[in-house]
């Protein structure tokens, strides 16, 4: 049974949240202002974390950002009205890990969170390395060598699977169902765009190639 910290104001909607939650298993504490949310989120103990993007008392991006400066690194599932595009890049930025739009299915959210709780039941070790690459899963960083990686929330995440199977070929539908939580669509060509951003950073001119494809099948992450 995880816990999970639901913090919003329309109580219609968080007794939605809450149902659905409850129902596969979890228990849920529900919180209606910002402030008081971001209070019990330092408080600790939660699994994951369902955030409004508009709170009474503090804005859920000022919520989110705080718990990642104070080193809270409870997945937060981010639900708002906003859906437009930069909307959505402000709240990963801000360090959400999943942005849901509303209005939603309660079944479409259990889902995110069950795939957040599932992500973090795997994070055991607190530093990843591969060759000269480093993660740093608390301060949520990342060096190649000595020079300091400018990961967007999702690269970070992506990164992360790579490394955590460095060495393994993946497939565009195991990374695309690990990291963006969904049934992966063959017909986007969503994975090679962001495997291409990644690998920009990560093995930029004058480092070892780390990031490998592997024709006809995927990725792997390895040293040569």
């Amino acid at each position: 049974m995880a816990r999970i910290l639901t913090i919003e104001d329309d109580a219609v909607t968080a007794r939605e949240i809450a149902a659905e939650l409850q129902a596969a298993g979890n228990e849920v504490d529900c919180v209606g202002d910002g402030r008081a949310g971001l209070e019990r989120a330092l408080a600790g103990g939660y699994d994951a974390i369902t955030l409004d993007r508009m709170l009474p008392g503090m804005d859920g991006l000022e919520v989110v950002s705080e718990l990642r400066r104070a080193g809270v690194d409870t997945p937060v599932l981010m639900i708002s009205a906003l859906s437009d595009v930069d909307a959505r890049v402000r709240g990963l930025r801000a360090g959400g890990d999943d942005y849901l739009t509303k209005p939603f299915a309660p079944e479409e959210m259990a889902a995110r969170i069950e795939v957040l709780l599932r992500r973090g039941a795997g994070a055991r070790e607190t530093t990843l390395r591969v060759g000269d690459l480093e993660l740093d899963l608390i301060a949520r960083t990342a060096r190649r060598g000595s020079v300091v990686l400018d990961l967007l929330p999702l690269e970070f995440r992506l990164l992360e699977y790579l490394m955590r199977h460095a060495g393994q070929v993946l497939t565009r539908t195991m990374i695309f169902e690990a990291v963006w939580g969904y049934h992966f669509d063959p017909g986007t060509n969503v994975i090679d765009v962001h495997i291409g951003r990644l690998r920009r950073k990560v093995d930029a001119p004058g480092f070892e190639p780390l990031i490998h494809t592997v024709r006809g099948c995927g990725y792997a992450m390895r040293t040569s």
